[in-house]
């Protein structure tokens, strides 16, 4: 079995790369994104492997099945990056959909931390020499309440590391499962009510810009808000206009609504011409990660392992248990 493995950096061969040739699966590895400019590079290969920034469009998707590609292997749980109501019957899409909740839910914790304890900013100082403590005031976490949107795995073990800290917890979820001191109420009362917001939930028309121009209002004054989730949660001007306006009082960002040419990238040599994160970036408040919270080496063995059963299972039998159907969307 022949996989165009798109998007590829050195910690994807450390684990694909073994694994792939005990399954007997040959990955044929890219550094380049996929598009509709290099979808032709899989020609005489099964099925591809892609990432959260490659864009699976109907044009990309018409491209692979013109070439016989058989299958799209997603090796992350989002899947808002492909044109699913396209590849219905014509493609198989397949994801990894629990890799290591933990794995972000602890990165989200671990900017939190971070940022209200001013740990990034002591850290420059200590380097210097400097050890004032002017300007680096925090907060107690414990007593402070937190609102968690999506109560997934990921959402779950979140609220499990704030019930550690002492913290009140609210929660929304389309579809909620009872959660022992977790308190479920509407959106509006979660973004009412919370000192802090953290977001774990996929990225769909309904909740494409959850925090924007429309929720500002509401926010309590002074909301830490918390995305390792999708970028599109969020509308990056309006979330600038918040944090201006002092209404949003910091923001941690393990990603961005435009992120797909920018991250995973070093651009260190070169002008950003996003100026909406480059002023983000500036802010004082502001905390920005370059989509690397599901990034440990538990992640990452499971990510290829889950990748590569789901290939060995569709070669095998045709199916996988991991498939992506639009009747379970």
């Amino acid at each position: 079995m022949k996989i165009a493995f798109f998007d590829t950096k050195p910690y994807d061969l450390t684990y694909f790369e073994p694994m792939g040739k005990e399954a007997g699966i040959q990955f044929k590895f890219y550094e380049t994104k996929l598009n509709e400019n290099t979808a032709s590079l899989a020609r005489g290969c099964d099925g591809v492997c892609a990432f959260v920034n490659d864009v699976v469009t109907a044009a990309v998707i018409d491209a692979l099945c013109d070439i016989g590609v058989r299958i799209l292997a997603l090796r992350c749980a989002g899947f808002n990056n492909v044109d699913m109501r396209h590849a219905e019957g014509k493609l198989t899409v397949v994801r990894v959909p629990a890799y290591s909740p933990y794995a972000v839910a602890e990165h989200a914790m671990a900017l939190l931390l971070t940022s209200i304890r001013r740990i990034h900013k002591a850290y420059i100082r200590t380097r210097d020499y400097n050890f004032s403590l002017n300007n680096m005031v925090g907060f107690d976490l414990h007593g402070k309440t937190v609102g968690i949107v999506g109560t997934g795995k990921i959402g779950r073990v979140f609220a499990d590391i704030c019930k550690g800290f002492g913290m009140k917890i609210l929660a929304y979820d389309k579809y909620p499962s009872p959660l022992e001191g977790v308190s479920y109420v509407p959106l509006d009362q979660l973004l009412r009510e919370s000192d802090i917001i953290s977001l774990h939930c996929p990225l769909t028309e309904e909740s494409r810009h959850l925090i924007g121009y429309d929720t500002l209002p509401i926010l309590k004054k002074g909301v830490v808000i918390i995305n390792t989730s999708r970028g599109g949660l969020i509308n990056a001007e309006a979330l600038l206009e918040g944090i201006k306006s002092r209404q949003i009082g910091a923001a941690c960002l393990d990603v961005y609504e435009e992120e797909g040419d920018l991250f995973y990238e070093d651009n260190s040599g070169h002008i950003l011409e996003d100026d909406v994160l480059a002023r983000l970036i500036s802010m004082p408040n502001v905390i920005v990660t370059s989509h690397q919270a599901f990034l440990t080496s538990d992640a990452l063995y499971n990510i290829a392992e889950t990748t590569v059963a789901n290939l060995v299972s569709f070669r095998e039998t045709g199916t996988c248990e991991n498939e992506i159907l639009l009747s379970h969307l």
